[in-house]
């Protein structure tokens, strides 16, 4: 009976975890570029009570008696559908159609990874102007260098085609490439990502190293959708499916608590 006591201790605790979970995917309903996570269980050790080749009478048996210890999270994975487009008018914001991430870089020099598109035209270090994310980020091309642009350019007639190419209008009008690339980056597991803030990512060894899409031909390649972002993929009425579940499943385990508890007073009871 303690060993019930404890097994559903790590049964309330998981599905505590579980709620943790679906309250921040709810919470982020409306994060431009947000991907929902889902919380993984496992099985704890497992006490063997009696061995398969042995019995009271000492007869072989096919099978034996274990009992389970409990659960707890495997891990905590990210669900990289891809997210609905909205229309926002503004020339700086972009939504990927794809599995690629846009590459940003941070205050320390490293290189981290979005999906939130919405950027903003801010001044560059030599005067000029510079792709910058909410954040004040860089915006990486396919060089892995900052995409800045001499002051001659007027920001608003700056357009970016579905490759990622930065265009500026000629003489007759007609947007054409002045030599600047959005970057697009895969992963051969972007579930393996590290999660920051702002809805960025790091890169791990789960993950393995980014995959630059002009460099690879065997990468589908993305698209990019200037002046849309892409909405969180989150299923309002999947979370709260899953909330009730998980409160349930709290509530059975605390029952199980209760149950415990009251077959122990019964048990102390005896001697009186």
């Amino acid at each position: 009976m303690m060993r019930a006591l404890w097994t559903a201790a790590s049964g309330m605790v998981s599905q505590q975890t579980n709620v943790d979970v679906i309250s921040n995917n709810l919470a982020n309903v409306n994060t431009t570029g947000y991907k929902s996570e889902s919380a993984q269980f496992k099985t704890l050790l497992y006490q063997t009570t009696q061995a398969k080749t042995t019995s009271a009478n000492g007869e072989t048996k096919p099978v034996g008696a274990q009992v389970g210890l409990g659960t707890r999270t495997a891990s905590i994975t990210a669900n990289f559908t891809q997210g609905s487009m909205t229309d926002t008018g503004l020339d700086t914001d972009f939504a990927i159609d794809g599995k690629g991430f846009f590459a940003v870089m941070d205050d320390n020099g490293d290189t981290i990874y979005t999906r939130n598109g919405h950027f903003n035209w801010s001044l560059g270090n030599n005067g000029g102007v510079m792709l910058c994310s909410s954040e004040g980020y860089p915006v990486l091309d396919t060089t892995g260098a900052p995409i800045e642009l001499d002051g001659e350019y007027n920001t608003s007639k700056i357009t970016i085609d579905a490759s990622g190419n930065v265009c500026y209008p000629d003489e007759t009008g007609n947007p054409q490439p002045i030599g600047y690339t959005i970057g697009l980056v895969q992963f051969s597991n972007p579930a393996g990502l590290s999660r920051a803030s702002d809805s960025t990512y790091k890169v791990t060894d789960a993950s393995g190293e980014p995959l630059q899409e002009s460099e690879n031909p065997d990468l589908k390649k993305s698209k990019i959708k200037q002046s849309y972002l892409e909405a969180s993929n989150v299923q309002v009425v999947d979370e709260m499916v899953n909330l009730i579940v998980a409160q349930r499943a709290y509530e059975m385990n605390s029952k199980a608590i209760q149950a415990a508890d009251e077959m122990l007073g019964q048990a102390n009871a005896l001697r009186r």
